[in-house]
C-alpha cells in the first residue's frame, strides 16, 4: 500500500485512475474549485508518503483505503499545512465502530468502570482511530453533515495547543476570546435545542447531537458540516461560517 511513495521524499502525483475514483465516491471533494483539487491531491499524497495505516482484524488498507482517508484527512488543512499534523503519524483503521473499556475516578474518589462506542478516536500526540464503514460512507453523509474523518482531525488540530477545548491555536489571547464570543453561544443555543429535542419532543437539530456533549465536540462537529455540506451548514449556523472562513481558509 504506497510503499512507493514513502521511498520517496517528494510525493509523486497520485495515479489518475486512483484519484478519479476518490472524487466520484465523495462528491464535497470533488465539488471543490479545480485549483482546490489540485492542492488537495498534492497534499493527499504527501500525507500518503508521511503518514502509516494499520488496519485491525484483518482489514487490508489497500491505496482505494488510504487515499479515501489521505483526501478527507487533509481538507481541514487545505490552506494552513500538513504541519498541523506533524504530531503523530500512526492511523488505525477498524471494520466498524468499536468498543473501548473506560475508568473514571468521580470526584468523592470513586472508580467507575463502563464500555464506550467509538466510530473513532484522536490522542493527543498519538494516532487517529477510525472505522472504515463510516469513512466509506462519507459521500452518502455528507447530507447530513457527518464526517467522521473530518471530525477526528479537527480534534487534532484543536488539541495542538494543549487538551481540546473548541479552539484552535490563535496568534493572541484577544483572537482567542473573540473566537469564543462567537462559538460559546452558538453551541449553548444548539446544546439548548439538543436538550429541548430529546427530553421535551422538540424539532431535532440538523447536526450531530453528540456536538452537545461539550465545545470540543461541538466544534469537531459542526467543522464536519462545515467541510462537507457548506450551504445547509451556513444556512443553520450563519455566524459560524465567517469564523471558521477566517481560520481554514487563511492563506
Amino acid at each position: 500500500m504506497f510503499r512507493w511513495l514513502r521511498r520517496r521524499r517528494s510525493a509523486p502525483a497520485l495515479p489518475d485512475a486512483l484519484w478519479e475514483r476518490t472524487l466520484r465516491a465523495y462528491p464535497f471533494l470533488a465539488g471543490r474549485s479545480a485549483e482546490e483539487r489540485a492542492r488537495l491531491r498534492t497534499l493527499a499524497a504527501q500525507f500518503l508518503r508521511d503518514k502509516e495505516f494499520h488496519g485491525t482484524d484483518g482489514l487490508v488498507i489497500t491505496d482505494d483505503i488510504a487515499l479515501a482517508i489521505a483526501a478527507q484527512a487533509v481538507l481541514p488543512v487545505l490552506h494552513l499545512g500538513l504541519h498541523w499534523y506533524d504530531d503523530f503519524v500512526g492511523i488505525v483503521v477498524h471494520r466498524d465502530e468499536v468498543v473501548a473499556r473506560r475508568t473514571v475516578t468521580d470526584e468523592t474518589g470513586v472508580v467507575h468502570d463502563y464500555d464506550e462506542v467509538l466510530a473513532g478516536e484522536a490522542m493527543e500526540g498519538g494516532p487517529v482511530m477510525l472505522n472504515w464503514h463510516d469513512v466509506a460512507q462519507a459521500g452518502a453523509s455528507a447530507e447530513a453533515g457527518f464526517n467522521l474523518v473530518i471530525h477526528e482531525f479537527v480534534h487534532k488540530i484543536d488539541m495542538r495547543d494543549g487538551a481540546p477545548d473548541g479552539c484552535p491555536p490563535l496568534p493572541t489571547r484577544q483572537a482567542r476570546q473573540r473566537w469564543l464570543a462567537v462559538l460559546e453561544p452558538q453551541y449553548a443555543q444548539f446544546r439548548e435545542q439538543v436538550i429541548v429535542a430529546e427530553r421535551f419532543g422538540g424539532a431535532a437539530p440538523w447536526l450531530d447531537p453528540y456536538g452537545a456533549s461539550n465545545i470540543a465536540e461541538f466544534f469537531a462537529v459542526a467543522c464536519e458540516a462545515y467541510f462537507v455540506n457548506r450551504e445547509r451548514f451556513t444556512a443553520e449556523f450563519p455566524r459560524l461560517t465567517p469564523l471558521f472562513d477566517g481560520f481554514f481558509r487563511a492563506a
